[in-house]
């Protein structure tokens, strides 16, 4: 039952998530509201700033204060980037606003990592310390605990945000934003705040300045974007999440082989639904409000290749990486060697963007590492590599395939010990015997994993021909189709609460 509390209150370990029926509340009064001024563009972004601050509230807690510097800063550098013509003063700002955001972002997500690798290397005991709870305890009288920091939600993503905005003012590609209220606006537009995609300044900052508009068609592809993405996050990915796979990775000895190799094959399809399917959401729910955020998901499992891979997975982040880290590296201008290093860095960089701790160190590596051997592979042996045909590309895809969900062990397991027995499991004890077993026990979450696949590998044909069906039929039938997806959706989550995946990211 909804109360004033539940609404307006922070909820710690119960962070506002798109699929609870409370989000669906809030967005629709919201929209309610919205639609008064949404043509009055001072108004309208005012609106969606503070809309969007409350829900990071309700996701993050005070953390939403952490955001509020970021904008600040970031707001000011940009500003005195953009006004100043000395070299050495722009670069300034530019080092500040790096320094405030990456500073920030590695205190909060790596320091207790840090100098769990200094006191494990130097037998010393350090203990970080989290001096926004010693200022709360301080100045409110409250008891957190000033040894433990926890991680901003979305800290990572609207970091990324705000450096695209000053590095790009920085290169001369954009002019600051009319005020800081439009500004904050970019920053904190909720849709994508907390899990991305992860949004250029210079791709998003025009559309606050264009008049609303949101035609018949762009609102069926908008729910269709909704139903689609909240039906990939509850039904499959929430599903065989706690009914089979957390199960597995929580004690894989306990489980044959065969039964580990589905976990692994589940984990790649929920990783998968779960978080284009944030991605969906936070698509169509922008797309209602009459902006557009750039496409973060193309079958990335159809790749032929892991380049092809990273060019169709988590785009807006492996687009940011190579564009703002890469290339800013020297990319391929340096060299042979150098391009490999440049991509090697980058993909550590980039898998330890994911988290604090070996294991994401290890799925960048092996990432990187792939890129190079197929960036040599195109370089040395371009015969086999530009094959054409239907057996070719499959051996290639299956291929691919099998690397990216062998590198998901590391990245779903809690250690790097686990994804050990994980492995040995999966080689010294298969137990074919007992896979119909399995099967029989685990009927459901085995049959959604088998759903989930086959979905993703439809022709791509299929899919449009889906999304024109939808946006074509009637308003009344829309809306008696959204209706049951809500209904089989709500029927099929589980009892607690399960965040988005990247929402620890």
């Amino acid at each position: 039952m909804l109360t004033l509390r539940n609404i307006f209150q922070y909820t710690e370990g119960s962070p506002l998530i798109f699929s609870q029926y409370l989000f669906l509340f809030l967005f629709s009064a919201g929209f309610v509201l919205y639609w008064l001024f949404h043509k009055k563009l001072v108004l309208r972004n005012t609106y969606l700033l503070l809309f969007s601050l409350f829900f990071y509230y309700k996701s993050g807690g005070l953390y939403f204060g952490l955001l509020l510097i970021s904008t600040i800063v970031d707001y000011w550098c940009g500003n005195e980037i953009y006004k100043s013509k000395d070299p050495l003063t722009r670069k300034v700002f530019l080092i500040l606003s790096l320094f405030v955001n990456l500073g920030l972002l590695a205190f909060f997500k790596y320091s207790a990592y840090i100098v769990g690798l200094i006191n494990f290397y130097a037998g010393t005991d350090f203990h970080v310390v989290n001096f926004m709870a010693v200022v709360s305890n301080n100045l409110f009288g409250s008891g957190f605990d000033i040894t433990e920091i926890i991680l901003p939600v979305g800290i990572s993503f609207y970091t990324f945000q705000t450096l695209s905005y000053t590095i790009d003012i920085y290169r001369n590609q954009l002019k600051p934003t009319k005020n800081i209220i439009d500004f904050g606006f970019f920053v904190t537009f909720f849709p994508q705040l907390v899990a991305g995609p992860i949004v250029r300044a210079s791709d998003f900052i025009p559309q606050i300045y264009k008049k609303f508009s949101l035609n018949r068609k762009q609102l069926g592809v908008a729910l269709y974007l909704i139903m689609t993405g909240l039906f990939k996050k509850t039904v499959i990915s929430d599903y065989i999440s706690v009914n089979f796979v957390d199960r597995v990775f929580d004690d894989p000895n306990l489980y044959s082989g065969f039964s580990n190799l589905m976990a692994v094959y589940g984990y790649s399809i929920q990783i998968y639904c779960d978080f284009s399917g944030y991605s969906d959401m936070a698509i169509g729910l922008a797309a209602l409000l009459g902006f557009q955020l750039p496409l973060n998901f193309n079958s990335p499992y159809k790749s032929e290749s892991i380049t092809d891979f990273w060019r169709r997975w988590h785009i807006s982040l492996s687009s940011w990486l190579r564009d703002y880290l890469y290339i800013s590296l020297g990319g391929n201008r340096k060299g042979k060697v150098r391009t490999y290093i440049n991509l090697m860095i980058t993909m550590l960089l980039g898998g330890l963007w994911h988290g604090a701790a070996t294991k994401f160190i290890i799925w960048g590596g092996l990432h990187g590492a792939a890129l190079a051997v197929h960036k040599l592979w195109q370089r040395y042996v371009p015969g086999l590599s530009d094959m054409k045909g239907v057996l070719p590309k499959l051996i290639t895809g299956v291929v691919t395939f099998h690397f990216v969900a062998f590198c998901w062990i590391y990245f779903r397991a809690s250690n790097v010990e686990k994804v050990g027995l994980m492995l040995t499991q999966i080689f010294t004890d298969f137990n074919w015997a007992g896979i119909g077993e399995r099967f029989s026990k685990y009927s459901s979450p085995f049959l959604l994993i088998i759903l989930g696949f086959v979905i993703h590998f439809l022709p791509n044909n299929w899919k449009t021909w889906g999304k024109d069906v939808f946006v074509k039929i009637p308003d009344v039938a829309k809306v008696a189709l959204c209706s049951v997806i809500i209904f089989i959706c709500y029927q099929a989550k589980t009892a607690d609460v399960q965040p988005f995946i990247y929402f620890q990211f």
